[in-house]
C-alpha cells in the first residue's frame, strides 16, 4: 500500500501506544482491584466498579487493551505493507477504529446517564479512539485523491 500520508501512520502508532498505555492501566487497576487514581476529576472507582465494567465476565479494560494490541499489529502491517496486505490493515483499521467509537460512545452514554460518573481514563481511551477512527477516515478516502495524478492508459 503506497502511503500518500505518512504522517498520518505515525500518528496512527503514537495513539495506539498512548491507547495501549491507557487501556493497560484500567487493566492493572482492575485485575489487583487498586482504586484508580482520577486527581480528584470524575469518579472512577464508581466505573470500574460498575456492573457495566465487564463484557461476556470479562473487564472492559482488557477488551479495550486487546483491542489497541491489535491496532498496533495491524498499523505495523499497513506501514511496512507486510506480504501486500497494507491496504487490507488499512480497511482493518477503519473497522476495528468505527467499532471502537461506538462502543466507546456507548460507554460514554452509560457513565453520563446511567451510572452517573465519569472516569477520565476512559474519556482519554474514547478520545484516542476517535482520533484513530478520523485518521482513518482521512486515509481510507482522501488519500491519493490529488487529481494530479495521469490515468492510466
Amino acid at each position: 500500500m503506497e502511503n500518500s500520508r505518512p504522517w498520518i501512520t505515525r500518528l496512527q502508532l503514537i495513539l495506539t501506544i498512548v491507547g495501549i498505555a491507557v487501556a493497560g492501566y484500567l487493566t492493572y487497576v482492575k485485575l489487583f482491584a487498586i482504586e484508580p487514581y482520577c486527581a480528584g476529576v470524575g469518579n472512577c472507582e464508581a466505573v470500574q466498579t460498575s456492573p457495566y465494567a465487564e463484557l461476556m465476565g470479562i473487564p472492559v479494560a482488557i477488551w479495550g487493551l486487546f483491542t489497541y494490541i491489535v491496532l498496533l499489529g495491524m498499523v505495523l502491517v499497513k506501514r511496512a505493507d507486510w506480504r501486500d496486505l497494507g491496504h487490507l490493515a488499512g480497511m482493518a483499521v477503519f473497522l476495528v477504529t468505527m467499532v471502537g467509537v461506538i462502543f466507546s460512545a456507548y460507554l460514554t452514554y452509560l457513565e453520563l446517564f446511567v451510572i452517573h460518573a465519569i472516569c477520565p481514563w476512559c474519556v482519554a481511551s474514547a478520545v484516542v479512539m476517535t482520533l484513530l477512527f478520523v485518521l482513518s477516515v482521512i486515509e481510507m478516502f482522501f488519500s491519493g485523491q490529488t487529481g494530479t495524478e495521469p490515468e492510466p492508459a
